[in-house]
């Protein structure tokens, strides 16, 4: 004769399912938080542009995306600045021209983004609003007026030769007569950079030594690659109806020059 065990009552097994499922759920939330700052950590950091100091390259509203792994890994490179990386490993000096974010010497947490125009031993100097590299005249061409946006209407713009042959816009709001069109030699340091806005009157950079100086090259977090979205601030989150013409369609995955 065969005998069958009576079933547990299903109310026995509840529990344990629900407990399953919990662990399992907790387990995939911690294993995708792991994945995403591994990625933002050695891979991809979104950053967003709060300020106008790089027009026309990048405007107020793009979101953009830094890849870590460009010039190395030092501290600022994972979260919080954790101090667990010595120095700056796996390190790659810039290219001048290069659109890099770093953190500010000054405080060592603000994230700025600029262009690098000076590597280590340069001399940077900028006399009657024209750019000097090494005592050369960096060219310059204009190209016409900004359209009309943050910095009004008529403003110039120029594309502007780095040695190497790099190109990129800058605009001269207050043409070559701006606050910081005239300055001193500065000559980097070693392990140093020197960062300038493509806005070149409305930018505070390395210019400015009391202010930005220097960049340090274990501050460099990365090199800006491309938009991966942009808006005109002309809507609001829940104005649905207006996404489409706030959206700036024509930015989006544009690398960034």
């Amino acid at each position: 004769m065969i005998h069958y065990a009576p079933p547990e009552p299903e109310d026995t097994l509840m529990p344990s399912k629900k407990s399953g499922g919990f662990r399992e759920t907790a387990k995939t939330l911690v294993y995708a938080v792991l994945i995403a700052v591994a990625i933002r950590t050695v891979g991809f950091e979104p950053f967003n542009i709060p300020s106008g100091s790089m027009i026309p390259t990048l405007l107020v509203g793009d979101y953009l995306f830094v890849s870590k792994y460009s010039y190395g890994y030092s501290r600022f490179s994972l979260p919080f600045s954790l101090p667990l990386i010595p120095g700056r490993i796996l390190e790659t000096l810039p290219e001048r021209g290069d659109v890099a974010v770093f953190k500010l010497p000054r405080d060592n947490s603000t994230d700025y983004i600029k262009r690098i125009v000076g590597l280590p031993g340069d001399r940077i100097q900028m006399r009657q609003g024209r750019l000097y590299v090494n005592g050369r005249l960096v060219e310059r061409r204009r190209i016409g007026n900004l359209p009309l946006g943050p910095l009004g209407s008529g403003v110039p713009q120029y594309v502007e030769t780095l040695p190497g042959g790099r190109q990129h816009l800058i605009a001269e709001r207050q043409g070559d007569r701006g606050g910081l069109d005239n300055t001193r030699t500065y000559t980097v340091p070693e392990r140093h950079v020197f960062a300038m806005g493509d806005n070149r009157d409305d930018s505070l950079d390395s210019r400015v030594l009391s202010e930005v100086g220097f960049v340090p090259v274990e501050n460099l977090v990365g090199r800006a690659e491309f938009l991966f979205f942009s808006h005109n601030s002309s809507a609001y989150i829940w104005e649905v109806w207006k996404w489409p013409t706030a959206i700036r369609w024509s930015r989006l995955l544009q690398s960034v020059e």
